[in-house]
Parts: structure tokens; C-alpha cells; sequence
């Protein structure tokens, strides 16, 4: 597991933006962590690296915010309401292996969804307010090396 430290809001979108260029379709990144830790932040910075001009905004209440207008599109799902159940009704294995960058919030109520290869980002907060840790847990190959070049050329 890989860890990189961010001092500011705008180093973390920062973060996100180098992350984009080497995703592929059907990427799916996982980001846990508390409320207010970064990860709605972070993804900004994943929508910005892939070109997308939209403003990116939590999907709490929607669940699944789409973003087609980049290199890829970018799938931003908060599925949080979705702790006692109901994953399998949306539909979420379509989005997994289709052919734009999935961003899952609170991805342990969806687990069983999951696929085998993905990348889980955990936030965590610190005494400074404006710092984040986030670490990062390759599941497969292509995140191993992706995490790998991101921490090389961080």
C-alpha cells in the first residue's frame, strides 16, 4: 500500500488530475473514508484530468452522476443510501464494464458487486484540518503499475 500526504484542497484535485490520464475504460476506483475527507474533492480532479467540463457534485441523493463529456466517461456514485441493500437493482455491473471510469463512495455497501480488479483510495483526516493521507490499495496489475507511476512522478 502506497501513501501520498495532500496539504490542500487543491493539491488533492491535483492528485486526481495526474491519476486521469492513465485510466481506461472500465477502471473502477474506490474511495472510503470519512464525510468531508476528499473524496468528492479527489474526483473533481479525476473529471478535470479527463477533460470534462461539467462541475462535478457528491451524488448523495442521486446515487450515480454521469459525465460524458470527456476522454472517457466518468460514472461518480455515492452508494451510501444503499447500506441495508438494493446494489444489484441498479444495475452497477453495467457501469463496471462499460466503457467509462467508475468512482464508487462508501463501496463496501456494494461489495459483492465489485470487480476483482479495481483501486480502493482511503481517505483519512488528520490534526491539520487542510491535510489528507490517502492510501492507496492496488487490486490487479494495471493498478498496481498505475499506483506505482502515480508515487514515482508525485
Amino acid at each position: 500500500m502506497e501513501t501520498i500526504k495532500t496539504s490542500s484542497r487543491e493539491q488533492t484535485i491535483a492528485l486526481g488530475k495526474r491519476l486521469a490520464p492513465n485510466l481506461m475504460p472500465g477502471d473502477v476506483i474506490v474511495l472510503n473514508g470519512d464525510l468531508g475527507a476528499g473524496k468528492t474533492t479527489f474526483t473533481k480532479g479525476i473529471a478535470a484530468g479527463l477533460g470534462i467540463p461539467e462541475l462535478v457534485k457528491s451524488p448523495t441523493f442521486t446515487i450515480i452522476r454521469e459525465y460524458r463529456d470527456g476522454r472517457l466517461p466518468l460514472f461518480h456514485m455515492d452508494v451510501y443510501r444503499l447500506e441495508h441493500g438494493g446494489g444489484d437493482d441498479l444495475g452497477l455491473e453495467e457501469y463496471f464494464d462499460g466503457d467509462g471510469v467508475c468512482v464508487v463512495e462508501w463501496a463496501e455497501y456494494v461489495a459483492d458487486e465489485l470487480p476483482d480488479d479495481f483501486l480502493a483510495i482511503h481517505f483519512k483526516r488528520t490534526d491539520d484540518e487542510s491535510q489528507r493521507v490517502l492510501e492507496f490499495e492496488p487490486h490487479g496489475q494495471h493498478f498496481t503499475q498505475l499506483v506505482k507511476d502515480l508515487v514515482q512522478h508525485g
